[in-house]
């Protein structure tokens, strides 16, 4: 069975053509994970996408992150 991060990663390559949809399931998958797999998932995404959707990458993840 796949992990939610796993699953996580088909969704946005399938919705990765659109900004929005992209934005708005990368969203949709922060708020679902723990803190050590949107570490995995942020580091994925950046070398995957960060080509394409970087703005979208820089707003997520800093509202992501946790201050301090």
């Amino acid at each position: 069975m796949a992990s939610m991060l796993e699953y996580i990663k088909i969704i946005l390559q399938k919705v990765s053509f659109d900004r929005r949809l992209f934005e708005k399931e990368l969203r949709k998958a922060i708020r679902m994970l723990m803190p050590d797999e949107i570490k995995r998932l942020k580091a994925w995404c950046y070398e995957r996408f960060s080509s394409v959707h970087l703005p979208v990458l820089n707003k997520c993840f800093l509202v992501a992150s946790p201050l301090g």
